[in-house]
């Protein structure tokens, strides 16, 4: 291990801290894409005993890495519409980008689970797929959002990634319900 192009990546990481995504936090404040994956791994870690068929080391890795592609070009909220093949290439290239001080195996490991991730076949990445749309939603449900906030999107965004687990699904139901609290509350 080269501990100065560890050191690099760690600092490089700081990209993700300052990096704001389109959820506010309860004080008004937006959200960062590393609480954001932060929240999302302790989501998953607290799922763990529910999946025991999951790799659940590859399934907190991935949600550690599944937005190291926004380091340089930021979050794009999933309300606007955009090519998402070029999303992607751009966000493998970012990773690319950030990794590309540490060595092979570290790099092509990472870039490997966010591959996974994007292409959402493994049972893995379903789960994180899953879940990181419902944190998305659970956010935005426990922020302080703008006034116009768009809470009706929320109830069929990403809802194909939770339908195919009972307890995903309940989950899902959970959250919606809440989000149909917040639309009640702004009519």
């Amino acid at each position: 291990m080269d501990a100065m192009q560890m050191i690099t990546f760690i600092k490089d990481l700081e990209r993700l801290k300052e990096t704001t995504r389109s959820a506010y936090m309860k004080s008004g404040r937006r959200e960062s894409v590393a609480e954001h994956s932060w929240r999302l791994a302790m989501f998953a870690l607290v799922l763990k005993d529910h999946f025991p068929e999951l790799n659940m080391s590859r399934v907190i890795s991935m949600c550690l890495v599944h937005d190291l592609g926004e380091a340089y070009d930021g979050d794009v909220s999933a309300t606007i519409k955009v090519n998402q093949q070029e999303k992607i290439r751009k966000e493998e290239e970012a990773v690319k980008r950030l990794t590309s001080t540490m060595a092979l195996t570290n790099r092509n490991s990472i870039l490997s689970l966010c591959k996974e991730y994007n292409k959402g076949i493994t049972n893995e990445a379903k789960f994180v797929k899953a879940l990181d749309k419902i944190e998305t939603i659970i956010q935005h449900t426990q922020g302080t959002n703008p006034p116009g906030f768009d809470y009706t999107f929320n109830l069929t965004y990403g809802r194909k990634y939770a339908d195919y687990h009972p307890i995903l699904k309940s989950l899902r139901e959970e959250i919606d319900q809440e989000t149909q609290k917040r639309i009640d509350e702004n009519t």
